[in-house]
C-alpha cells in the first residue's frame, strides 16, 4: 500500500511539472476576480470603445479560459503605474519593458505587437530606406516620445527636425496642411485616429510600408504581491494557448475590419 501512495503522489507531481503534460492552470477560488488598470490608448485600451479594445479584450477572454473575470479600472498613465505597485490592483496594462519597471513588476509574454511608420500626404513623394533619407525633413512626432536610439541620435545629430504635439489627431491635421512633411506614429493608432476623429483626412494620407520600429508591450503584475507569480503563471499558459491555435491573432484581425471602432462610426 506505501508502494501504491508513492506512486500516486509521483504520477500527480509529474502531471503538473512535466513540459509534457503540462495542462493548463485554473485559478483557486479566492483569485475569481482580477482587477486590472490601463490607461487610455484607443484602439488598443479604451474604457468607450467596444470591448474596452482590442487588447483589453484579448486579456479578458485569457483570463476568462481560466475561469476569471477581469474588471478593468481606466486612469492617467502614471497612477496606473503607481497604483498596481502599491496592490491596489492585481495587474497593469500594457507596458513597454524597461529595467527600472523590473524592480517593481513582473512581465508577462508578448501582448501587443506595435508596429510605427511613417504617414505622409498621398500626393507627395515619399520614400525611405535608412536614417540618411529623413535629411531635411520636418517629422511630426508625440510628447515625450523615443522612436529608437538610432532615431534620437539623427536628432541630435540634425538629421531632421522632430516637431512634437500633443496628440495624434494635432499631427494628421499638420501634416495635413503641410506644417511636417511625414508623422511617426503606430499604425494601427494611426489609423484608428484618423477614422474616429478626422475621417475627411483618409482619402489623402497614406503611410510608408517600412516600419521605423517594432515595440513590444507586456501585462505588468505587482512583485510585491504574492499572488502575482501565479496569476503570471496563469496569464502566460493560457495566452500561449491563444497564440497556437489562432484565436490571438483573430483579435487583431477584427482591429483591422474596424470591430474597436466606436459604436457610432461606419465601418
Amino acid at each position: 500500500m506505501l508502494i501504491i501512495k508513492k506512486v500516486f503522489i509521483f504520477c500527480i507531481l509529474y502531471c503538473f511539472t512535466s513540459p509534457l503534460l503540462a495542462v493548463p492552470i485554473v485559478a483557486n477560488s479566492n483569485l475569481k476576480t482580477i482587477n486590472i488598470s490601463a490607461g487610455e490608448w484607443p484602439p488598443f485600451l479604451s474604457e468607450s470603445l467596444p470591448h474596452q479594445g482590442v487588447v483589453a479584450h484579448l486579456i479578458r477572454d485569457i483570463f476568462a479560459e481560466a475561469g476569471m473575470q477581469v474588471n478593468f479600472t481606466f486612469l492617467p498613465w502614471g497612477r496606473a503605474y503607481h497604483d498596481t505597485n502599491t496592490g491596489k490592483y492585481d495587474a497593469t496594462a500594457v507596458w513597454m519593458h524597461s529595467k527600472e519597471r523590473e524592480n517593481a513588476y513582473y512581465y508577462s509574454d508578448v501582448v501587443l505587437n506595435e508596429r510605427f511608420v511613417f504617414f505622409y500626404q498621398q500626393k507627395n513623394h515619399f520614400d525611405w530606406q535608412s536614417i540618411a533619407d529623413l535629411k531635411g525633413l520636418i517629422i511630426g512626432g508625440g510628447l515625450s516620445y523615443s522612436y529608437g536610439a538610432a532615431f534620437d541620435q539623427a536628432i541630435e545629430n540634425a538629421v531632421f527636425a522632430l516637431s512634437r504635439v500633443g496628440t495624434t489627431e494635432q499631427n494628421f491635421r499638420r501634416l495635413a496642411i503641410g506644417r511636417i512633411d511625414v508623422f511617426a506614429e503606430e499604425i494601427s493608432v494611426g489609423y484608428h485616429t484618423l477614422n474616429s476623429q478626422a475621417p475627411e483626412l483618409i482619402k489623402d494620407i497614406t503611410h510608408h510600408s517600412k516600419p521605423l520600429l517594432i515595440n513590444t508591450s507586456f501585462l505588468l503584475f505587482p512583485n510585491k504581491v504574492e499572488q502575482s507569480e501565479k496569476l503570471l503563471q496563469i496569464f502566460n499558459i493560457h495566452l500561449a494557448q491563444f497564440k497556437q491555435d489562432g484565436r490571438y491573432q483573430a483579435y487583431f484581425k477584427g482591429l483591422e475590419q474596424g470591430d474597436y471602432l466606436p459604436l457610432h462610426i461606419t465601418k
